[in-house]
């Protein structure tokens, strides 16, 4: 039998190695700016077009690599940052596997350019799917320019799966913010089609999450900073009034890397556990030191995902760290028990001196005279009875007034409110019957039995219809506020309300002022309440953020779905028998009466015969 196992090509590999590396344009992202920062730049470009499917480039001043560095540089598991099994445990890079380059290099054009301080020329290299075309000597500036065009070019099934433009933009966004975050001493550039999205200084860690996040998030971080010999843990948490239904301003750090960690995660909601609503999820900016013998990192590809040698003791130290931040800054509402209120002293009396009480007494007064003195008349003057002459003439003629009149007199509390949907309930008493069941389900009865139906499943499925009439259309009301409302959000927040902007204004939203750390909202749709507004908000924002739409039906379709599931009627609610038939009525009137917009049963259908059965 003839051998059958051998050795793969080295650009086919290369091409495996790429399905676990590259995963998208963020990926590219990740890898080329962490080689930049290994390399010691203090200041990194990043360039993008049409969401890094045309062109990725990260530019860096860092030391550099010589020609045999550049070349080599692109070989599978060819790297700088280790030398031996051992220093796996002892990494203090962001990069050790040397497959980002090859991987890259195999599904994309590449052109490196690159010179190190010491040398008067720079190298550039071009390679095509892992083939070198091209490498020559030229004139370069110190560091390394990374440029990775028509990524995927030679996998089109990968290049297929990519999304929109904006949804592969709001994934390297992504990516940015975490490394420019974990390294605030680099300055950072991000330029997006030709225009510039952020211009970041070297700063410290509190002013790098306000030029990211905006102006308004300063006054929200409260400060955490502990240090023991398991962990020193520093950053920053939100308070807990500005906790989002999102999860976007939730970022750990380890020793400098950014990583997702869903027991730590825990360890946050158990500290603020009874201040924040159930379903809102706090914001945090936590780093992580602690001795790198003691996590393991080589995991996944992506090094998101770490390993603590002792994750219940950092569990607890992370939880109590955060209860003291709260409670040292005033966040937590102190109460006392045993202190009696009635003891507290007025500051206006604090200093003042404490006088005998002075008792008045009237040595005139005696009870037993006809006239008493009057208390409020110095001069002693008595008091007498008023005599009104000719009282009994008041009542003349009284009863036959009120016998004339009593027949016509009309009282405010007897008129009928609901006069107007007199008409219809009489309808309504003649076809059908229905009563709500625990405030959660409506019954009504049928021909051949009756309907159990979900309340609040069925609203959603008639409001959602409703607005995606209304985006079709465009021809939603809308109605006006007194004084327009102003919601401060972060930058990244803005971008998706200024993509979904049109959509919302279809169904009735009004946009005024756009800044680029808040919004001005002038009219809402009818259902909308005034003081339901951000929470509206931030539930889109969410939605977008998780589900990532990309073409414009699903934008309509996801806006349709969070707002139908936000103002439904939920649960507890009590709904009067009119609501009840009219629920009833619209829902049967939808095209799609069965399931809801999230694909959940609407209702269920209790035959006659269903009902014999169980008294056989």
């Amino acid at each position: 039998m003839a051998d059958i196992i051998r050795l793969l090509p080295d650009h086919v590999a290369n091409q495996i190695a790429a399905g676990e590396v590259v995963q998208r344009p963020s990926s590219v992202v990740k890898e080329l700016m962490e080689n930049a920062i290994d390399a010691g730049a203090t200041e990194i470009q990043l360039i993008i077009k049409d969401g890094g499917k045309t062109l990725i480039q990260v530019v860096d001043n860092g030391k550099g690599m010589s020609g045999t560095d550049a070349r080599l540089s692109f070989e599978r598991h060819a790297t700088s940052k280790i030398q031996k099994a051992e220093d796996l445990f002892n990494l203090n890079t962001k990069g050790f596997r040397g497959e980002a380059l090859a991987s890259i290099a195999a599904i994309a054009h590449v052109e490196m350019l690159t010179k190190t301080e010491d040398d008067e020329i720079g190298t550039k290299i071009k390679i095509e799917g892992s083939k070198i075309v091209t490498q020559e000597v030229v004139v370069a500036p110190k560091g390394t320019s990374m440029l990775v065009k028509n990524l995927f070019f030679n996998i089109p099934a990968r290049r297929n799966f990519l999304k929109s433009d904006q949804v592969e933009y709001r994934h390297i966004a992504d990516e940015f913010h975490r490394i420019s975050l974990a390294h605030p001493q680099v300055a950072f550039n991000f330029y997006n089609n030709g225009s510039d999205v952020f211009q970041l200084p070297a700063t410290d860690f509190r002013k790098r999450i306000v030029h990211i996040f905006g102006r308004k998030t300063d006054e929200k971080l409260v400060p955490v900073e502990e240090e023991t010999h398991v962990v020193k843990i520093s950053g920053y948490i939100q308070k807990p009034e500005f906790a989002k239904k999102s999860r976007g301003e939730q970022f750990f750090f380890a020793n400098n890397r950014f990583i997702k960690s869903p027991y730590l995660h825990h360890a946050i909601l158990g500290a603020f556990e009874g201040l924040i609503r159930p379903g809102t999820h706090p914001g945090y900016f936590l780093n992580l030191e602690v001795d790198p013998c003691t996590i393991d990192i080589n995991i996944h590809p992506t090094k998101t995902e770490v390993k603590f040698d002792d994750e219940h003791t950092l569990y607890a130290m992370l939880k109590s760290t955060v209860k003291h931040s709260l409670g040292q800054f005033n966040v937590v509402p102190a109460l006392d028990f045993e202190q009696n209120q009635n003891l507290d002293t007025p500051y206006s009396y604090i200093n003042k001196q404490v006088g005998i009480p002075q008792v008045v007494v009237d040595s005139s007064f005696n009870p037993f005279e006809t006239a008493q003195p009057s208390k409020g008349n110095s001069r002693g003057s008595s008091y007498s009875k008023p005599k009104v002459d000719g009282w009994e003439n008041l009542y003349v003629g009284l009863e036959n007034t009120v016998d004339s009149g009593a027949s016509h007199l009309e009282f405010e509390s007897e008129v009928v409110n609901s006069s107007i949907f007199d008409d219809e309930r009489e309808v309504f008493d003649h076809t059908t019957t229905t009563f709500q069941m625990r405030k959660k389900y409506i019954i009504t009865t049928i021909k051949s039995g009756m309907v159990v139906i979900n309340q609040s499943r069925a609203h959603q499925r008639v409001l959602y219809e409703n607005f995606l009439k209304n985006i079709t259309i465009k021809e939603a009301v809308s109605q006006q506020l007194l004084f327009p409302l102003t919601l401060s959000f972060s930058t990244s927040e803005i971008n998706i309300l200024k993509e979904i902007k049109e959509n919302l204004c279809t169904v009735g939203f009004v946009f005024g002022e756009i800044t680029e750390d808040g919004v001005e909202i002038s009219g809402v749709p009818v259902l909308v309440v005034e003081s339901e507004v951000q929470m509206i908000m931030e539930q889109l924002i969410s939605d977008f953020q998780q589900e990532v739409p990309g073409d414009s039906f699903s934008q309509s379709d996801m806006l349709a779905k969070t707002l139908a599931k936000t103002l439904s009627v939920k649960t507890g609610e009590t709904l009067d028998e009119l609501s009840q038939v009219k629920l009833v009525n619209d829902l049967f009137a939808c095209k799609e009466t069965t399931l809801s917009p999230f694909n959940k049963k609407v209702y269920i259908t209790i035959t006659e015969n269903d009902i014999e059965r169980k008294f056989i």
